[in-house]
């Protein structure tokens, strides 16, 4: 419990707006549901929300400390009321989420609060499993990225033992992950290999694809399928065999099929928001022990809703 007496700057605001001014963390419809819950007392009694307060006053709060702190990166799920997130599989040890497009999953210069892993630290400090006061350095973490535009499975962390076992797999290639993608056009052969050396440009955001090594350039190998093909349009299944940025958007580009909605590599945005790409399958493949992991190996999970199969190529 912390106690504040309202002196004469303070005095004439409402109770409401002076609690989110001296409790910034503290999400707007938490500090409304702490009123009514009389968790905010003035002089010893619960008030209205529109109560204008007065000089002298003394107002008790029942809030938990960390939403006292200043705002920083690190306490960003603090401003998380209700977490948004698609659980496909939660156990004591990771999530595994099904990320919808136009989320980013790290905080960047364009986004701070709203982004998946201040909404996974928010859900799990909200169920009691996780809190930075209980903890010297851990922080639950995401284990693989996916880009802004693009939907599929993020794995989370929600212990360091779990963390250093994922990381460890990834890096050894123990996981199968797969996407779907929308082509314009129909790509021969139908299934294949594309092969080359992508190059990044940090100045545009953006790769460039090569037949032959370059300078900084980088192996970009990924296995293709086509699974349908209709109006124009193919549905092309994808295992990505190296993890280069923006590594499926470049290589149909230069192979001449962009990517569905792709402004950036493709010739528009097809009247789409957002690139019709999708991690939409995951599968545990250990060859190695899994630690406290090992329960997960040979377990598969596929998301259950990707709006650019169901527009365009459900059948009729």
């Amino acid at each position: 419990m912390k106690e504040f007496t309202i002196g004469p700057n303070d005095a004439g605001q409402r109770l409401d707006r002076w609690l989110a001014k001296a409790v910034p963390l503290l999400p707007a419809p938490l500090a409304q549901k702490y009123i009514r819950l009389k968790r905010v007392k003035r002089n010893g009694k619960g008030s209205r929300r529109d109560t204008h307060l007065e000089q002298g006053d003394v107002l008790q709060l029942y809030i938990n400390d960390e939403f006292f702190d200043a705002p920083t990166p690190d306490n960003a799920f603090l401003r998380v009321d209700q977490p948004r997130l698609t659980i496909l599989y939660e156990d004591e040890h990771l999530l595994l989420l099904d990320k919808r497009p136009g989320m980013v999953v790290h905080s960047d210069d364009k986004e701070q609060v709203n982004t998946l892993i201040t909404h996974v630290q928010a859900y799990l400090y909200q169920k009691k499993e996780w809190s930075p006061r209980w903890e010297n350095a851990f922080a639950p973490a995401l284990c693989n990225r996916i880009d802004r535009n693009t939907g599929g499975i993020v794995i989370a962390a929600k212990t360091a033992a779990a963390l250093r076992v994922m990381n460890q797999k990834i890096r050894d290639r123990e996981l199968q992950k797969l996407y779907l993608c929308v082509i314009h056009g129909e790509i021969c052969p139908r299934e294949g290999e594309l092969r080359g050396y992508i190059l990044k440009d940090e100045s545009k955001a953006q790769v460039r694809v090569f037949d032959r090594p370059v300078p900084g350039g980088k192996t970009a190998v990924t296995v293709y399928r086509t699974l349908d093909a209709r109006d124009g349009l193919s549905l092309v299944e994808c295992d990505l065999i190296t993890g280069r940025t923006h590594q499926i958007r470049a290589q149909f580009a230069a192979a001449g099929h962009p990517l569905l909605g792709d402004g950036k590599y493709g010739r528009e945005r097809d009247g789409r928001k957002f690139q019709a790409l999708y991690s939409y399958k995951l599968r545990f493949d250990f060859t190695t022990d899994a630690g406290c992991l090992a329960h997960l190996n040979g377990r598969e999970w596929t998301v259950g809703h990707v709006d650019f199969v169901e527009e365009y190529f459900s059948r009729r």
